[in-house]
């Protein structure tokens, strides 16, 4: 049964969750070279039209979908098929299905957009582009189900993780290391980058900041 105060509370959630985006497109903003801001800020705000079309096609039926063997979900929710605003038995049971998948699409949003910081002004917009799609589709979609989709594997051995810290943060930091291992050191090493603006810097961080509110409220009330 749909409990109206859960579902008002899980949309000011997802709402917060949403404006982490922006304020990390800030935060990572503020840290680059002037020359870069754009290119840096974009890229955090791409992930909201790219990963959210992904996430509806594909990307929620891989991470929350009848299971196959502990890795993925099938693709028997593509598109959003069967979703609709009857509550879900596995995911947040009092509130509508199609809300938890707002809900999870902020999470998805966010965490490609984490690792933009390690390569900002060092890799073309197609590169970007082309890796995010994949990112999200065979590395964030897949750990999502391993640890909140049901049947996953990582979850049946009793992983507590309902604020994203192994899908999200391990995820996109692994993913960060491993950019930056292969495009090599800066240019500008040892002597740094200094930041051009840390107006936006700050900005960016409380923004951040206030976003946990839903970021971890909101996962709190899913689990």
């Amino acid at each position: 049964m749909i409990n109206q105060a859960d579902t008002v509370f899980l949309i000011l959630s997802a709402a917060l969750v949403m404006l982490m985006t922006p304020g990390l497109a800030l935060f990572y903003g503020g840290m680059a070279k002037r020359k870069n801001v754009l290119s840096t800020m974009l890229q955090s705000f791409l992930m909201f039209s790219v990963v959210s079309l992904i996430w509806v096609l594909w990307g929620y039926s891989i991470a929350f979908g009848p299971d196959v063997g502990g890795l993925f979900g099938s693709l028997s929710w593509f598109g959003l098929k069967g979703v609709g605003l009857s509550p879900s038995p596995d995911y947040a049971s009092t509130v509508p299905h199609i809300l938890f998948v707002l809900y999870q699409m902020m999470f998805a949003v966010i965490t490609p957009a984490l690792i933009t910081g390690a390569f900002a002004g060092r890799l073309k917009f197609r590169s970007f582009l082309a890796f995010s799609i994949l990112w999200a589709t065979f590395v964030y979609a897949p750990i999502a189900h391993w640890v909140w989709g049901k049947g996953g594997w990582i979850g049946k051995i009793g992983a507590l993780d309902f604020a994203g810290g192994t899908v999200v943060h391990l995820a996109s930091g692994a993913a960060a290391l491993a950019a930056v291992l292969i495009i090599g050191t800066r240019r500008e090493f040892p002597e740094g980058i200094k930041p051009h603006n840390l107006t936006l810097t700050a900005l960016g961080t409380g923004l951040l900041w206030f976003g946990w509110f839903g970021f971890n409220g909101g996962s709190a009330l899913s689990a």
